[in-house]
């Protein structure tokens, strides 16, 4: 899909619940392309910032898998947020979860190679497709994995020689999950308990 929901540093006038599909956070450093630093599907939210008084997007936000979403205006929700106790703590769990997965993603990317990393992405979007297909090229997935094209082609090959994914012109299809599940880095598991810790 690859619809730019909103870019950083842009004024924050909307909130987003998505209810399916998912969106991804990017930022962009110099010259380089948008590396992702996470992304949001139905478990989370866009636009959280606000309750910290950040009123614009620390991030690009993309979406990669056409879906659904509430929206909310920037205004109204901010003034639920003065209004509910409840709402308050449910999305100050959220950031804190947020951050965790930013500190977590930080050091996936330093140590782990590409093809664990990959698993982990294809099973975290999985999670937030519609199903077990979801569209994505390997130009978008070295851009936010931060590598080269061809280090993507190669593991991506690997997986498909083994059975665990189909792709074919730009659609990918999850055959096996549990053999990607054992082939994904830790950081995937990791990101799962954090989040059920942290938001339930």
């Amino acid at each position: 899909m690859s619809e730019v929901v909103c870019e950083r540093h842009a004024r924050t006038r909307h909130v987003y619940f998505p209810t399916a599909g998912f969106v991804s956070l990017a930022i962009e450093a110099a010259d380089r392309p948008g590396l992702e630093v996470g992304m949001v599907g139905s478990e989370g939210m866009l636009g959280a910032e606000l309750l910290l008084g950040q009123t614009t997007a620390p991030w690009r936000a993309v979406v990669q898998d056409e879906g659904t979403a509430w929206r909310m205006k920037a205004s109204v929700f901010q003034a639920a947020l003065i209004e509910s106790p409840l709402l308050r703590r449910l999305v100050s769990r959220y950031l804190s979860f947020r951050m965790e997965q930013l500190s977590l993603g930080a050091a996936c990317e330093r140590f782990h190679e590409i093809g664990p990393r990959l698993a982990r992405w294809l099973l975290m979007s999985q999670d937030r497709a519609n199903g077990n297909t979801f569209h994505v090229t390997h130009a978008f997935l070295a851009c936010i994995l931060g590598v080269r094209r061809v280090g993507v082609t190669v593991a991506a090959s690997e997986m498909q020689r083994l059975g665990l994914i189909e792709y074919r012109r730009g659609k990918l299809t999850v055959l096996d999950r549990d053999a990607l599940h054992t082939r994904a880095c830790s950081c995937y598991d990791s990101n799962r308990r954090d989040y059920a810790r942290t938001v339930g």
